[in-house]
C-alpha cells in the first residue's frame, strides 16, 4: 500500500483538475507524510487532506495506462534535438569513397587487422571473396570467443548467403560501395529478423523482433554482411550480460568496459573489422577506449535509433567502431539519415573527411584536465599534444562550462527516468528480478529507483540541461574540435548536449593495456572529427597494434 502512494506522490499532481468523491481511501495521511521524505519537501496537514481526491484519480489513471501494452518502438512525442544550433540544413549527398585499385594480396592473418578501406580495395579487385572473409572472421569468433564471451548470436546462415549475394554481384559488375562485402557485427539492442535480440539481459534471452532494425536496413542496403550480434552489457550497462563478462583482449582478466562491450572486443581481437554501438552515456567511447580501437559517437539525430533498445530517449545514439576514424566515416555514412520512423534524426550534410584541411581546424584543448593527470593515460595524452605541436597546430586552452554554474549531479536524473518508462513492465512484472546483477549499482536496481524521480524533477533537470547546451555552445565557439580525456565531467556534459566525438588509442599505460583522447566536435560535424583523427593517426601507430593473443 504504501508503495502505491510514493509512486503517487513522485509523480507530481500536475495533470488534470477537478474532484471525485471516495468514500474510503486507499492509503493515509501518514503514508503521504512519508512519502514527501524521500523527495525533500513538507505540507502541512491542511494540505494533505486535500490531496487525497487528487492522488486517487492519479492512480486511477495510471492504472488505466498499465492495462494498456505499448510496443518497444513507442517514443513519447515530448521529442528532444540538437539542430537548434545547426547553420546548415543542407541535404547530404551521397560521398564518393575512392578504393585503391590494386592493392596486393595478404595473408588470413593480415585480413583479420586490416582496416574497412583495406578490405574494400581487396573486394573490389577480387583479391579476396565476401564469401572467404566472411568464412575467416566466422572461424575466428569460433576460435577466439570462449574467451572473450564478445558473441550472443553467430548469425552464420545469413552472413553466408549475404556474402554470396555480394560475390554474385560484383561478378554481374554492380558494386555498392566500400562495404560492399564486409563483414561486420552489431550490439544486441538492434533487432534483427530471424533472429534473438537480447538486449544482453536474462530476462530478454529468447526475445525475438520480427522486423529489422533501420541500421540493420542501411548495412544490408550497403552490402555488409552481418556475421555475429555482439554483447552488450545488461540492459545496455557495463560489460556483465547473462552470458557472463565480456573481456578485453589486450588483458583477459579485465572486462572489455561497456556497454558495446561485444563490439569493442571484438573489433580489438580480429572478429569483425568493424561493429556497431551505442552510446547514452559513455558505452562507444569507453570500450574502444579500454580496448584500444576508434569509436565515433556521432551526433544525437544522426542515426536513426528504431528497432533498437532504448535506455534514453533523449540521449541514445547508435555509432560505429573500427579500426581508424576514416573506418568510422565511412560506416557512419551508411547508416545515417531519416527513415521517417526516428523524427529526431535530420538530413545534414556529411563531407568526404580527406577534402578537408585538418590543418586550417581550430583546436582547444582541456589544458588543466590533462596537465593534472600524472598517470600513463595523462602522460600519452601530453605526448599527443607535443606531437601535434611538433607538426604545427596551435592549440587554444579551453575550459568546460563551471561545476557551480550547472547542477551536474542533477542530470543522472533524466536517463534513470526514461529507462524506467521504457522498461515500466518489467519492473512492475518483477522480471527485473530476473537481471544477473542485483547490487546497489546494477541496471536492475537503478530501474527500480527510478519510479521514485518525480515528473517536476525530471522536467527541472532538462531545463537546467537547456542551459548547459547554451554554455556548451558558447565554449565551443571559437575551435572546431576540443582535445579532451575520454573519460570526466565532458563525457557527461557531451551526451547530454549531443554534441559527437571520436575516441582513439594513444598508447599504452605500464600493464601494456591501451590508453585514448577524445575529440569532441560541434553538432553535426563529424567529418571535421574524422579528418583531425585521421592527421593523428597519421602521426601514431597505436592504432595499427593489437593483441598477440589474438593473431
Amino acid at each position: 500500500m504504501k508503495r502505491r502512494v510514493v509512486l503517487l506522490l513522485l509523480v507530481v499532481l500536475s495533470f488534470g483538475s477537478g474532484f471525485f468523491v471516495a468514500s474510503k481511501h486507499p492509503f493515509s495521511r501518514k503514508d503521504i507524510g512519508s512519502a514527501q521524505k524521500l523527495i525533500g519537501l513538507q505540507f502541512g496537514k491542511g494540505d494533505v487532506d486535500t490531496m487525497f481526491s487528487y492522488l486517487e484519480r492519479n492512480l486511477t489513471g495510471y492504472e488505466s495506462m498499465r492495462n494498456l501494452r505499448l510496443p518497444e518502438t513507442v517514443v513519447p512525442p515530448l521529442l528532444f534535438t540538437t539542430n537548434y544550433r545547426v547553420d546548415s540544413k543542407e541535404q547530404h549527398k551521397k560521398i564518393d569513397w575512392s578504393v585503391e585499385t590494386n592493392p596486393n594480396a595478404v595473408s588470413n592473418e593480415e585480413l583479420a587487422f586490416l582496416s574497412v578501406e583495406q578490405l574494400a580495395a581487396l573486394i573490389k579487385a577480387k583479391k579476396v571473396s565476401s564469401v572467404e572473409l566472411t568464412q575467416l572472421f566466422l572461424d575466428r569468433i569460433k576460435q577466439y570467443d570462449p574467451t572473450l564471451l564478445a558473441v550472443i548470436t553467430v548469425t552464420e546462415e545469413l552472413a553466408l548467403a549475404q556474402a554470396r549475394k555480394m560475390d554474385e554481384e560484383l561478378a554481374e559488375g554492380k558494386y555498392r560501395g566500400p562495404l560492399h562485402g564486409i563483414p561486420y557485427g552489431i550490439k544486441d539492442l538492434f533487432a534483427v529478423q530471424g533472429y534473438p535480440t537480447t538486449w544482453g539481459s536474462k530476462p530478454y534471452e529468447h526475445q525475438e523482433l520480427d522486423y529489422n532494425a533501420t541500421v540493420v536496413a542501411k548495412l544490408d542496403e550497403a552490402g555488409a554482411v552481418l556475421v555475429a550480434k555482439l554483447t552488450s552489457g545488461a540492459l545496455a550497462r557495463g560489460d556483465v550480460w547473462f552470458g557472463g563478462q565480456t573481456k578485453n583482449p589486450w588483458d583477459t582478466t579485465q572486462g572489455a568496459s561497456g556497454s558495446s562491450a561485444g563490439v569493442g572486443s571484438a573489433v580489438a581481437a580480429g572478429l569483425v573489422p568493424f561493429g556497431i554501438g551505442t552510446e547514452t552515456l559513455g558505452s562507444i567511447v569507453s570500450p574502444s577506449s579500454r580496448c584500444g580501437v576508434t569509436g565515433l559517437r556521432p551526433t544525437f539525430g544522426r542515426v536513426s535509433r528504431y528497432g533498437c533498445m532504448s535506455l534514453s530517449w533523449s540521449m541514445d545514439k547508435p555509432g560505429p567502431i573500427a579500426k581508424t576514424a576514416m573506418d568510422c566515416a565511412i560506416v557512419l555514412e551508411a547508416i545515417m539519415g531519416p527513415d521517417n520512423l526516428d523524427l529526431t534524426v535530420e538530413d545534414v550534410q556529411l563531407q568526404h573527411p580527406a577534402v578537408l584541411s585538418a590543418k586550417s581546424l581550430r583546436v582547444g584543448y582541456l589544458k588543466g584536465m590533462m596537465e593534472n593527470d600524472s598517470t600513463e593515460l595523462g602522460k600519452n595524452a601530453i605526448a599527443i599534444l607535443n606531437r601535434l605541436m611538433e607538426a604545427g597546430y596551435e592549440m587554444q586552452e579551453i575550459e568546460l562550462p563551471a561545476e557551480d554554474s550547472i547542477p551536474y549531479s542533477s542530470f543522472d536524473v533524466i536517463l534513470r527516468a526514461e529507462a524506467g518508462a521504457f522498461f515500466d513492465e518489467l519492473v512492475r512484472s518483477h522480471d527485473v528480478d530476473k537481471m544477473v546483477e542485483q547490487t546497489g549499482g546494477s541496471r536492475a536496481n537503478s530501474l527500480r529507483q527510478s519510479r521514485f524521480i518525480p515528473a517536476v524533477e525530471y522536467l527541472q533537470a532538462n531545463r537546467h540541461r537547456q542551459v548547459l547546451m547554451d554554455k556548451m555552445d558558447e565554449t565551443m565557439a571559437e575551435i572546431d574540435i576540443l582535445i579532451a580525456p575520454t573519460f570526466g565531467r565532458q563525457l557527461l556534459i557531451t551526451n547530454l548536449t549531443g554534441h559527437p566525438a571520436l575516441a582513439f588509442p594513444t598508447g599504452f599505460d605500464d600493464k601494456s593495456r591501451p590508453t585514448s583522447l577524445t575529440l569532441v566536435g560541434h553538432l553535426f560535424e563529424e567529418d571535421k572529427l574524422v579528418a583531425f583523427g585521421s592527421e593523428i593517426q597519421g602521426l601514431t601507430d597505436f592504432h595499427l597494434q593489437h593483441p598477440s593473443g589474438f593473431k
